[in-house]
């Protein structure tokens, strides 16, 4: 089986991969300071659950990562998934304006993907877009092995910002 004929296995980074609880705290209260949240992503620690269900999963699939991070993030997001040893793969993230929901820009590329590939799974954190991607018909693996952040779901669905 070729790299380009085996499966996909689409992951979510934060709340999933990464343990964005330490930044979380410059989204509290009523002034956002969303360039110190990204700015400390390269600090997040990884979650060993995502982690280990990566690497599984990169047996018999093609890893891509799917992220609402916006596009400045790349550098940073490349260089934290392989200090973490995470496969390679593409990375799909959010345009700098795109403030659209998390449920709607995740789905969006996760029907491009299926155009051309078996999507075998996606793995997120978020509930919404968990919902959305199940009423499509993907297969979905609920990431649950991290505290859910009220402060993080609204600015997913909300303000669109991850």
């Amino acid at each position: 089986m070729t790299t380009t004929d085996r499966p996909l296995a689409v992951f979510d980074l934060d709340g999933t991969l990464a343990d964005s609880g330490h930044r979380q705290h410059h989204l509290e209260g009523g002034r956002r300071d969303w360039n110190a949240f990204f700015a400390a992503a390269p600090e997040d620690p990884p979650l060993a659950e995502g982690v280990r269900r990566c690497l599984e999963a990169a047996e018999e699939c093609e890893v891509v990562y799917l992220t609402g991070r916006p596009e400045r993030c790349r550098r940073d997001t490349g260089a934290w998934l392989a200090a973490q040893g995470l496969p390679r793969g593409r990375i799909f993230m959010r345009g700098d304006s795109d403030r659209r929901p998390a449920r709607l820009t995740k789905l969006e590329v996760l029907r491009r993907l299926a155009r051309d590939r078996e999507v075998r799974m996606l793995v997120d954190d978020d509930e919404l877009v968990c919902d959305a991607a199940e009423r499509a018909g993907y297969r979905v693996v609920r990431a649950r092995w991290t505290e859910r952040s009220p402060t993080l779901e609204r600015a997913q669905e909300g303000e669109g910002r991850t």
